[in-house]
C-alpha cells in the first residue's frame, strides 16, 4: 500500500510537471500576452548590449509592440546605424547613449540621459565572455574586472536606477539576461559561468520582494543563440537566430522568474537536468570539449 502510494504520488508529479511545460507549447493557449501588453508598462524601454546580437533583437520587437527604445552600447556607430533602422521600420522614438560597462564610470552618464523618461520595460542584456573559446581558467585573458563589471555590476546599477520609478508606478517589466552556462558550475568557461549564475540568482531573489507591487522581474536563460560572442553559429533546431529567440522570449514574460527563451531550450533544459554533474565536471569531458574546439579552428 505504502509503494502503490508513493507511486501515485510521483505519477501525480509528473503530471503536473507535463501539464505546466504544455504553455511552452501552446503560449497563445495557456497565457496569451495581450498585444497593448507591452505598452501599458511605460511609452520607453531602455535596452543594455544594443548595438547587436540579442540587444538589437529586442530593441527591434519592443519598438514593434509599440515603445520608444533608448538603446545603449559601447560602439557609437552600430548604434547610430541600428537606431535609423529601428525608427524607420517601426516609426518609434530611439535614443542612444554610448556607453562602455566595462567601466563603473558610466552610471551618472546613464541616469542623466534616462531623466523625465517613462521607462516600462529594462532589458540587462550587455554582456562579455572570459574568452571567446572554452579554456581553462589559468589560461584565459586577464579580464575579471572588466567582466565582473559588465556582467554583474551593470545588472545592478541599471535595475537599482530604473526599478525605483516602477516601483513608485507600481507596474515595470525586468528582463535580465542570463545563460544556460550558469545553471551549473561550467569547467573551461568558469568566469563567465560563475557571472550568469549571479543574474540568476539575483533576478529571482528580486522578483520575490517585488512581485507584489506589480513589477515582473524575469531571468531568461538561453542556451545557442547565432550572436557575435557565438561568432555566428549556424542556427539549427537548438541555435536559434536573435530575433527567432526574442520573438519567442516576449510570449513567455507571464511565465515565471525564470525563462529558457524558446521551446527548443526548455526542451534542452529539462534533458540536461537529467545528465549527472560529474559528467560535465570530468577531465575527460573537457579534453573532448577543448579538443573539438580545436579541430573546429583548424
Amino acid at each position: 500500500q505504502l509503494f502503490t502510494l508513493i507511486g501515485g504520488l510521483i505519477c501525480f508529479y509528473v503530471l503536473v510537471k507535463c501539464i505546466r511545460f504544455m504553455k511552452y507549447i501552446f503560449p497563445h493557449t495557456w497565457s496569451a500576452v495581450p498585444q497593448t501588453f507591452f505598452r501599458s508598462m511605460g511609452e520607453w524601454a531602455v535596452v543594455t548590449g544594443a548595438g547587436e546580437g540579442l540587444g538589437r533583437a529586442y530593441s527591434f520587437e519592443l519598438a514593434k509592440r509599440g515603445l520608444n527604445v533608448v538603446m545603449i552600447s559601447r560602439t557609437l556607430e552600430k548604434l547610430q546605424r541600428v537606431a535609423i533602422e529601428v525608427e524607420q521600420t517601426t516609426g518609434q522614438k530611439v535614443k542612444i547613449i554610448q556607453a562602455d560597462f566595462t567601466k563603473n564610470s558610466v552610471y551618472e552618464s546613464i541616469e542623466k540621459n534616462l531623466q523625465g523618461l517613462d521607462i516600462g520595460i529594462l532589458v540587462n542584456n550587455v554582456g562579455m565572455l572570459h574568452n571567446p573559446l572554452p579554456c581553462r581558467f589559468l589560461n584565459g585573458s586577464d579580464i575579471d574586472e572588466s567582466l565582473v563589471n559588465c556582467n554583474i555590476i551593470s545588472v545592478t546599477k541599471m535595475t537599482k536606477m530604473i526599478l525605483k520609478q516602477m516601483e513608485s508606478r507600481r507596474k515595470g517589466l525586468i528582463l535580465n539576461l542570463s545563460s544556460g552556462l550558469g545553471t551549473f558550475p561550467c569547467p573551461l568557461y568558469t568566469m563567465y559561468s560563475a557571472s550568469k549564475a549571479f543574474v540568476s540568482t539575483f533576478s529571482k531573489a528580486l522578483q520575490a520582494e517585488y512581485k507584489a507591487k506589480g513589477i515582473i522581474i524575469q531571468v531568461v536563460t538561453p542556451y545557442g543563440v547565432s550572436t557575435p560572442m557565438t561568432r555566428y553559429q549556424k542556427p539549427d533546431l537548438i541555435t536559434k537566430t536573435a530575433e527567432e529567440f526574442v520573438n519567442e522570449s516576449l510570449q513567455y514574460v507571464t511565465f515565471g522568474d525564470e525563462v529558457f527563451g524558446c521551446l527548443a531550450h526548455e526542451v534542452l533544459a529539462r534533458v540536461l537536468q537529467f545528465v549527472p554533474l560529474w559528467v560535465f565536471h570530468s577531465n575527460r569531458f573537457q579534453e573532448a570539449v577543448l579538443h573539438s574546439f580545436t579541430n573546429y579552428l583548424k
